[in-house]
């Protein structure tokens, strides 16, 4: 069973790198834009929007549909940059291994 402690003395090591990386995340975040920058949005790296940022140009009481299409589209492409900045961090962990329930 000796092979068996070392395992779980990894396995808790390795827990507690996870803690350390995730509450690095939370301060590390990225920015993505739509309409040529008329809307930014900023995401941690917990996949959390943190900040929104529109244009006065863009903003048009007769168009509010381009305005909810350019927030979306910023919102997600933040979250996909959110998303790949954590899994070149688990990367980085792991030694680049696959390990399933560790993905963010």
């Amino acid at each position: 069973m000796k092979g068996f402690g070392n395992i779980m003395k990894e396995a808790q090591k390795l827990q507690a790198q996870m803690a350390a990386l995730q509450a690095e995340a939370s301060k590390k975040q990225v920015e993505a834009t739509a309409g040529g920058g008329m809307v930014t949005v900023t995401a941690n790296g917990m996949q959390e929007i943190v900040a929104i940022k529109i244009d006065k140009e863009v903003i048009n009481p007769e168009d509010s549909q381009m305005l909810e299409d350019l927030v979306l589209a910023a919102c997600n492409e933040a979250l996909r940059k959110s998303k790949e900045m954590m899994q070149a961090e688990m990367g980085k962990l792991t030694g680049g291994l696959k390990i399933p329930g560790l993905g963010m």
